[in-house]
């Protein structure tokens, strides 16, 4: 029978962390005798890590292994939710994997009539992030950005999410944008489809200093909200309604 959970984790030059990371998640889910499979994405590595998630594979049955040539997260992300097969989908970092978020969120979204993706957000009341000044202030304004400009009823697109896939799978095939912004289409996809989205508090440590410098990202991103906001823009129907998604 298909597991019941899909865990992806998307890996860009992981060779140091994704072994530990595997490990960890695949050990926790079967003691708690959950069925389940993890697909590890890995995108445009320069090192092993191809070579790590294949053998991985191998050792654990199931690990699945998938690879894309250009580093791309959001992509890859789009990737192991398309091909998961458990009716939910969590997504996890490599260097952030939080089996604890998995026990709270799984039950909001099993459900049909709950919530179709639970966010695990570093800014809801609880939520303890424990990253410099300077990312915690750019993720409070481009969550702002996201209130006011898109009108996202959550605080957080990025990190650790739950999804329950039949409802969502169907979104991610129709997202345009990759990298950064994969994670808040998806959401704003969902909202706008009349889908219910839901946010818990989660605790951030991070585990090695960030990868892409603050000062490349900022305008990457803003650029990348205006061409995500035009592009929905452009799909609304006359009479306000949105247009097939």
């Amino acid at each position: 029978m298909p597991p019941a959970l899909t865990v992806v984790l998307p890996a860009h030059n992981e060779s140091g962390m994704l072994d530990d990371a595997v490990r960890e998640v695949a050990t926790g889910l079967r003691e708690r005798g959950r069925s389940f499979e993890i697909v590890v994405v890995e995108n445009g590595s320069s090192d092993d890590t191809a070579a790590i998630a294949n053998r991985l594979a191998g050792e654990w049955p199931e690990v699945r292994s998938l690879s894309l040539p250009e580093p791309d997260y959001g992509r890859a992300l789009r990737a192991g939710l398309l091909a998961a097969v458990g009716d939910v989908v969590v997504n996890f970092d490599v260097d952030f994997t939080d089996l604890g978020f998995l026990d709270r969120a799984v039950p909001i979204v099993e459900p049909p009539d709950g919530p179709a993706v639970v966010v695990g957000s570093k800014r809801t009341a609880g939520s303890a992030d424990t990253r410099n000044w300077q990312r915690r202030a750019i993720t409070g304004v481009f969550s702002t950005l996201l209130r006011v400009g898109f009108g996202l009823s959550v605080s957080d697109t990025h990190g650790v999410k739950a999804m329950r896939r039949e409802a969502m799978a169907p979104l991610a095939r129709h997202c345009r944008f990759g990298q950064d912004l994969f994670d808040t289409e998806l959401i704003l996809r969902a909202e706008r489809s009349g889908l219910r989205s839901a946010e818990i508090p989660v605790e951030v440590v991070e585990k090695r200093p960030a990868r892409s410098s603050i000062r490349a990202r900022i305008p990457r991103t803003v650029k990348g909200l205006v061409a995500l906001r035009l592009a929905l823009w452009r799909e609304r129907l006359p009479g306000g309604k949105p247009a097939v998604l």
